[in-house]
């Protein structure tokens, strides 16, 4: 039985001696209704009564016994055992993971990761596991040793030497001088303002030969 059990009891055995339910359900902090019930149970059962009804009942959310030995023996096997030797010495690999220095990084279009002033080509892992353009852990051992995971999950990478530098010369854009002025736009041989004119010109060509007067001499009738 609870403290708060017990004190319960104590409670009820207040009432008995003429404390009313109102007072024990202030001192109880409970409601009016529930003080009733409760000093209903002590009557019948005594203080037996105000002990929960799930007191000593398995849960219904427990395991079962097999499971439950198994997992206390797991327990013991890797956690027993005197102050200093409860938790055992870590793995190397396990040490490994723990004493490392980890920087996120972020891959080129044509996966390469740059740590350290030293560059890394990724491996292709599979057809639908591209880590392109996407940010890796680069993680350095106590050794020096290097590892890339993407994911949680390792990647295979080779070292590579430092992409050449483009030189001052290459990187500077040729200019090229364009002129600004305006030019006249001239429309090409067979535009139709060209033919335009041509007919118009013909036209009035045309007509100056019929109205020019003609030089020949009358002659003479026989």
């Amino acid at each position: 039985m609870s403290k708060k059990e017990l004190g319960r009891g104590g409670t009820g055995a207040g009432e008995e001696r003429g404390a009313g339910v109102v007072d024990a359900a202030q001192l109880l902090r409970v409601s009016y209704r529930q003080a009733k019930r409760l000093w209903k149970r002590f009557r019948e059962e005594g203080a037996a009564g105000l002990q929960h009804g799930s007191a000593g009942r398995p849960s219904n959310r427990a395991h079962e016994q097999k499971f439950r030995k198994k997992v206390l023996r797991l327990v013991r096997e890797k956690y027993g055992g005197a102050v200093g030797e409860r938790f055992g010495p870590p793995r190397a690999a396990e040490r490994d993971r723990i004493f490392r220095l980890e920087s996120e990084r972020t891959g080129s279009e044509d996966w390469v990761v740059r740590y350290d002033n030293r560059f890394f080509q990724l491996q292709p892992q599979s057809r639908y596991y591209a880590p392109a353009q996407s940010k890796v852990l680069v993680c350095e051992g106590r050794h020096g040793t290097l590892a890339i995971e993407y994911r949680g999950r390792p990647l295979r990478w080779q070292e590579i030497p430092a992409p050449a530098r483009p030189s001052a010369l290459d990187a500077e854009p040729k200019r090229v001088a364009v002129s600004m002025a305006k030019r006249k736009w001239v429309p090409p041989v067979r535009h139709p303002w060209r033919e335009a004119a041509r007919r118009a010109m013909q036209k009035r060509a045309s007509k100056a030969v019929a109205t020019r007067p003609s030089l020949a001499l009358p002659s003479a009738s026989p």
